[in-house]
């Protein structure tokens, strides 16, 4: 069963999501490159549309993401990919997922604490 890329300029959105705990730690975007990529290396390799290049979890941070399962939803154009997480975080904000926010009383609250200092990883910001 192929994978639908026609959809989105050729990319598809991939919700990385932990396999041990079933959190989500981070959505990102696949073209074909990329999924080959990730099927191959078994590290989850994305598309950055800022970049406009391929760029694999882990190469700066060393924060790699371990394919463990894909799947795909009934359209096949998104995909879910369950990981393990090798570090303590894979946001480049400090946090174990870049879902840390919550929105309360109409404002955005961190709903965690850092994991790790992304300054002392990154540099400042990638």
């Amino acid at each position: 069963m192929d994978l639908d890329f026609s959809k989105l300029d050729g990319l598809l959105p991939a919700v990385i999501q932990d396999q041990a705990t079933g959190r989500v730690l981070m959505v990102g975007f696949m073209n074909e490159e990329a999924y080959r990529r990730t099927l191959e290396t078994g590290f989850a390799t994305f598309f950055s549309r800022s970049r406009n290049k391929l760029w694999t979890k882990g190469d700066t941070s060393g924060h790699r993401l371990v394919v463990k399962e894909i799947q795909t939803d009934c359209d096949r154009d998104t995909v879910l990919i369950l990981v393990e997480a090798l570090g303590p975080g894979v946001c480049h904000d400090g946090y174990q997922s870049c879902f840390y926010r919550t929105l309360r009383g109409g404002e955005w609250v961190a709903n965690a604490e850092t994991a790790y200092d992304p300054g002392a990883v990154y540099g400042g910001k990638p």
